[in-house]
């Protein structure tokens, strides 16, 4: 499926399987995209809605009707019943993470395009399913990964592209996100993502920091990941806090979280670049994903932003990214008002949403496929195993079983 394109369509029949808050957002964003490729003559419906609370579901019903003047089947109970009636182009899925593979395998097996949410999939063996699956039907798995087209990201990648950076040599990625409140809601995410961190040791968000380094170094274009090795800092940040919020009473003071507060894996690809990816979401320090690309021509960091360049500027200086606004990406250049103006994460939403269905209208790949989707979520199970066998490196899976060495950027 690298390369693979769509086919061709002018009309977009979409489905949601889940509108809570990231589906709701995703919702508003496939909206705006839909009256930007209206000019094009690109008809976007959303033709079905899943969700298990029928007060959401009936909303975002409403919301795209009175956008579109077309009403969206709704169902509350099953998901698989707007999936079997062959009236969709593609579904998004924005649902609990345990839910994205079973709804992403299904909908490819009714002839459905899948874009899931991040990340794709939580064990290998899921990952492998999406590969699998997508092959056998020929449709695509799309990961959303908004952070791939952040304005920061593309300009990271258009000077990438032009080898600015000369032979790019190592990255720096992570998720780094105060979430204790979220984490122990007792509403929305809190109803299911605290869980992992009672059961898992490891990198359970890798997704956002790695897919713009990925991208940058050609993963599945001309190298590939190879092995991991993963370390994690004590758990301390997340029992403190909510031992001194909760009440002594309070069911959630019986959990014990034994995810370490710092994950750092370390990736090493075919070529030799290494990686470096963090992830921590319960110490109280600002966000961050971290971002770093080097090479032996100059470097690029974001968190805060910066450019370096052999031969300018000062040894101890970054310069600011005003010197290579030249450079920025023509998805910022033409549509970066536009994309703030409707969407959301600073308008990389927007881009996001666009992206894939101008690439579905058009019949051009999408700029993120199945295995970027199984690669980019792997090193969640594959730092669990790695920590459970004392951070012993573990082997990368070749998810496009050798087919990277010949695909082309």
């Amino acid at each position: 499926m690298i390369n693979a394109p769509f086919e061709a369509k002018k009309t977009l029949r979409i489905g949601f399987l889940g509108v809570g808050g990231r589906g709701g957002g995703l919702l508003g964003e496939t909206l705006a995209a839909g009256r930007l490729l209206a000019k094009s003559d690109v008809n976007v419906q959303i033709a079905a809605i899943f969700d298990t609370s029928v007060e959401r579901a009936r909303a975002a019903a409403a919301r795209a009707e009175k956008e579109t003047q077309i009403a969206p089947r709704v169902e509350t109970a099953d998901f698989g019943s707007i999936l079997s009636r062959g009236e969709l182009d593609m579904v998004v899925i924005a649902t609990p993470w345990d839910w994205h593979v079973p709804m992403a395998i299904a909908a490819m097996e009714h002839g459905i395009h899948a874009a899931v949410e991040v990340p794709a999939a939580v064990t290998l063996e899921d990952c492998w399913a999406l590969v699998d699956a997508s092959e056998r039907t020929r449709r695509h798995c799309v990961i959303l990964e908004n952070c791939i087209y952040g304005y920061e990201e593309l300009l990271m990648f258009n000077l990438s592209r032009m080898g600015y950076f000369g032979t790019i040599t190592h990255g720096e990625a992570a998720y780094i996100h105060d979430l204790r409140d979220l984490l122990l809601a007792e509403h929305s995410e809190g109803l299911w993502r605290r869980f992992p961190h009672v059961e898992r040791k490891g990198n359970l968000y890798p997704t956002h920091g790695l897919g713009p380094i990925a991208r940058c170094m050609d993963i599945h274009r001309g190298d590939r990941f190879t092995r991991l090795v993963s370390m994690s800092s004590r758990e301390a940040s997340l029992t403190e806090y909510r031992d001194a919020h909760l009440s002594p009473d309070d069911h959630r003071r019986a959990e014990k979280y034994q995810n370490g507060d710092m994950n750092t894996s370390l990736i090493q690809t075919a070529l030799g670049r290494t990686i470096q990816l963090q992830h921590d979401v319960t110490t109280p320090r600002p966000y961050s994903r971290g971002t770093l690309l080097q090479g032996t021509q100059g470097a690029f960091r974001d968190f805060p932003a910066g450019v370096y360049k052999n031969g300018e500027g000062d040894h101890v200086n970054w310069m600011p990214l005003e010197k290579v606004k030249e450079h920025e990406h023509p998805l910022w250049r033409d549509m970066g008002q536009l994309a703030k103006d409707s969407g959301g994460h600073g308008g990389m939403d927007f881009l996001m949403m666009y992206r894939l269905l101008y690439c579905l209208a058009e019949g051009l790949p999408p700029d993120m496929d199945v295995y970027d989707a199984a690669a980019w979520s792997a090193p969640g199970p594959l730092s669990d195993q790695s920590l459970a066998e004392e951070s012993h490196p573990i082997n990368f899976p070749d998810f496009t079983r050798g087919r990277w060495k010949d695909a082309a950027p």
